[in-house]
């Protein structure tokens, strides 16, 4: 079955319930809106209100309008649509719409540069492109480069719609809401999304319907969703893990929002206004907000909390220090870990599961209809407990990276993926991220991992955020050097990290100390590239204190 019958479902059997909530807490909260039919141009003008709402009836009528809109400007089954959007009540009702249609949706990253935006749109032979204000800049930059891209629509309020592009609203308000007659099957191909780029520009991803419909059930499996949990959604929708996790919603037809916002104070007054019961947190927002509370700045007894059943994690390796001080505030509460990748349509294809919080620092076992190996160069099991690259096998593996046949032969093997994560399994079959491949860093001939070294240092209590990297080093090869960044209001030495460092063996202490910030991505990833240019591309900045 194709992921639109979710939609079509919940209309039918929920059509009043709320399905989305979009929170932009940076507003006044002096009126509510609800997004519906016969205020629909309204309510586009009123979206830098506080708070709005849309019907699972409502949500599947905008996206068939959609859907038939791009039916009048020739979108056709296999067409590439994109969607350059912050996080709003419209980004999934058109990300729907797009795939009622036949076509295959295109998410994209809302840090891109004009540059990304033209390569992107031009890689993934993109024909329409739906944007947001706080891309205008960007889009006339390249708008003139992109002569593919036959049409684009605006969303926001009609005055400020740039003279090349249709508004959205007043469009598809004119546009039948019946369902597109498109028959779709699970091996019809349905999106395509960009790799991280961490190795130069993204790579586009294109997955069939079967992937997608092989999330939904895996979110719902592995986090027990019901129609009463109301899931709260942080991270970018451009990213399969927001997306993916949403999905338990989907399946289930529970309320889901959006909040418009990462602030430690805006977290949890939504999670009480709203009555969120599951939330998933990067490990920068579980720091922030703990953080927030040992100052004081943050009172829980001022908010409802009770109905929060569950916090999980993901994006990255999650600190086994960090879970257990979350733990020591919000006790009552279930925490899980799930891993994946683009590539294999986002989080779920290893999870650890609540019922193995003991196992906090494994990434967990193969997710719900998952297979997953360790293999060793030769494409081989490795022995129990030796280090090896995680490879993965399921519906939710990509088709192949979109116009790169060589990248896909790279990674692809007899349907499995090959991650790039090196990993190790303990005497229980639990999975350990050990590193990404590319990340190891080899000095006097010892292989370093450095989350290893980096979960050592994050156990510090004036420790925020570290990342480990390699430098080049005439005797050695290559030094670890750690990146660290010291909590705010607290002074930290090298001397002091030194010391707390002689409890790891003498070859994995890092060799240089380099107190600044961290740089992360939108989805929480430690940009390690970002760092190796600053540091590996000039003189390297000698350490200093900060405080």
């Amino acid at each position: 079955m194709p992921i639109t019958d979710f939609l079509e479902r919940n209309a039918k059997i929920y059509p009043n319930d709320v399905a989305l909530v979009e929170i932009n807490p940076e507003k006044q909260p002096d009126k509510n809106v609800t997004w519906r039919e016969y205020n629909l141009i309204e309510t586009a003008a009123e979206s830098d209100k506080y708070r709005r709402e849309i019907t699972w009836r409502d949500f599947d009528i905008r996206a068939n309008r959609f859907a038939n809109l791009l039916f009048t400007r020739g979108i056709k089954r296999g067409d590439k649509v994109a969607i350059l959007l912050m996080n709003c009540l419209e980004w999934l009702p058109i990300y729907f719409g797009i795939l009622k249609t036949g076509a295959i949706v295109v998410p994209m990253n809302y840090r891109y540069s004009s540059e990304e935006i033209k390569y992107c749109l031009d890689l993934a032979d993109v024909r329409m492109l739906v944007f947001g204000p706080e891309f205008i800049e960007r889009i006339n930059a390249v708008k003139d480069g992109i002569p593919a891209v036959d049409n684009l629509f605006f969303v926001g309020k009609g005055s400020e719609t740039p003279n090349y592009a249709d508004n959205y609203a007043e469009m598809t308000y004119y546009c039948s809401s019946q369902v597109p007659p498109v028959e779709l099957s699970d091996e019809d191909d349905g999106a395509i999304y960009f790799s991280s780029g961490t190795t130069g520009f993204p790579k586009a991803i294109l997955h069939r319907h079967a992937a997608l419909v092989s999330s939904c059930y895996a979110e719902q499996n592995h986090h027990s969703q019901t129609k009463d949990d109301v899931f709260l959604c942080i991270p970018p929708l451009y990213h399969t893990g927001a997306k993916m996790h949403w999905f338990g919603s989907l399946v289930t037809g529970g309320k889901a929002v959006l909040l418009r916002g990462v602030r430690p104070e805006w977290v949890i007054e939504t999670v009480s206004d709203e009555k969120a019961t599951i939330v998933w947190l990067l490990v920068p927002w579980i720091q922030d907000i703990l953080d927030a509370i040992d100052r004081g700045d943050i009172d829980l007894s001022e908010h409802t909390l009770t109905q929060w059943r569950l916090m999980h994690a993901g994006a990255q390796p999650v600190p086994p220090s960090l879970i257990k001080r979350w733990k020591s505030i919000f006790p009552t509460h279930q925490y899980d870990t799930n891993y994946g990748l683009s590539e294999s349509i986002g989080p779920g294809c290893v999870h650890l599961g609540v019922e193995n919080i003991h196992k906090v620092g494994a990434i967990g076992k193969a997710g719900f209809g998952w297979k997953t190996a360790i293999v060793g160069e030769d494409g081989k099991p490795v022995k129990a407990g030796d280090v090896g690259e995680l490879a993965v096998y399921g519906d939710g593996v990509m088709k192949c990276y979109y116009k790169n046949p060589v990248a896909t032969a790279e990674i692809l093997k007899d349907g499995w993926l090959l991650t790039g994560d090196m990993a190790k399994e303990d005497e229980d079959g639990f999975i350990y991220l050990v590193d990404r491949k590319k990340d190891v860093i080899i000095s006097g001939g010892e292989n370093l991992y450095p989350v290893q070294i980096e979960d050592h240092l994050r156990a510090y209590e004036k420790i925020k955020d570290v990342a480990v990297i390699g430098l080049p080093d005439k005797r050695l090869g290559e030094i670890a050097a750690a990146i660290i960044e010291i909590k705010e209001g607290v002074s930290c030495t090298e001397e002091e990290i030194n010391e707390f460092c002689l409890a790891l063996p003498k070859y994995k202490r890092p060799r240089r100390i380099i107190f600044a910030k961290v740089p992360r991505n939108p989805t929480g990833k430690i940009e390690k590239p970002k760092l190796r240019e600053i540091y590996c591309g000039g003189s390297l900045v000698e350490a200093q204190i900060l405080s």
